[in-house]
């Protein structure tokens, strides 16, 4: 599908996103469709840099291999607030679209994840900034490798991974991003809240806070693969879902390997008995 094929497909939805009572400045005039071409044009740009990132990565751990670690507390903690605010923000603005658009359409859960109204309007611009995001993010991985903590696959496998997907996705209208950019965004928002706290020694973070972070991600892993799934079997029965089949594969190896890894790493370092840092992504934080 072309990207004037999806911006044709919103223009003809049928659905509604929620007016919200408070629209901020920079939340008017957000124009979907040009980024909708934007990104059929340069989303191959991602696979680029996250080849570079990939490398920056390495060659800063050998750099750093006779060198002292960094202390950069001060700056983990302001970094991990920014995006935690950012990740708040985005939650409650797609979770308050998502209970009008369900209370509305008598919780039609097909409609929910088959059409992609979601890309336009406030919650358009709030996907938009989900998108983007996934770029600067990638500096997480700055603050592991310049403190020599210890880099785990999983890490900068699901970076790169979520990036390269991301922008892919935007051009196609893919309607199953509405739950993959929610449960993300919250997600998110507990975990960097969870980063900055530990980070400015502001209080004590109890062992069962990380446990139930890493058993948030999980469960988003989980819940990714049964909307791939719901997906699949709609097509399958010759139902209108606004994903094509090639993302649709993609997404669900994605996410089943996504699963596959957080659940190894919520058994080695809860279950099993082996001490291993809290949270997959937080090993930049000791």
């Amino acid at each position: 599908m072309s990207a004037m094929d999806s911006i044709n497909l919103i223009r003809e939805s049928p659905f509604l996103t929620v007016n919200f009572s408070t629209v901020f400045e920079f939340e008017k005039g957000f124009d979907h469709e040009e980024w909708i071409i934007w990104f059929e044009k340069y989303w191959i740009a991602s696979i680029l840099l996250s080849a570079v990132y990939v490398l920056l990565v390495f060659a800063g751990r050998k750099w750093m291999e006779n060198k002292p670690k960094y202390d950069l507390r001060r700056a983990l903690t302001i970094w991990s607030a920014i995006l935690a605010v950012f990740s708040w923000c985005g939650a409650i603005r797609l979770w308050t679209d998502y209970i009008f658009f369900m209370n509305r359409f008598n919780w039609d859960f097909k409609a929910s994840m088959c059409d992609p109204v979601f890309y336009r309007g406030v919650i358009g611009y709030w996907c938009w900034l989900f998108v983007i995001s996934k770029l600067p993010e990638l500096g997480d991985t700055i603050f592991i490798v310049l403190r020599k903590q210890r880099l785990i696959f999983l890490h900068w496998y699901h970076h790169i991974t979520v990036f390269v997907y991301s922008w892919y996705s935007y051009s196609g209208y893919t309607s199953t991003a509405r739950y993959f950019i929610l449960m993300n965004f919250t997600v998110h928002a507990f975990m960097y809240t969870y980063y900055a706290l530990k980070a400015s020694r502001v209080c004590r973070m109890p062992s069962w806070v990380s446990m139930c972070i890493t058993g948030l991600q999980l469960a988003q892993m989980f819940v990714g693969c049964l909307v791939n799934i719901e997906a699949y079997n709609y097509k399958k029965k010759g139902e209108f879902c606004a994903i094509a089949e090639d993302n649709l594969r993609f997404s669900f190896i994605m996410y089943f390997s996504y699963l596959a890894l957080f659940g190894h790493f919520f058994y080695s370092n809860y279950l099993a008995g082996k001490k291993v840092e809290p949270v997959p992504e937080a090993k930049k934080i000791k």
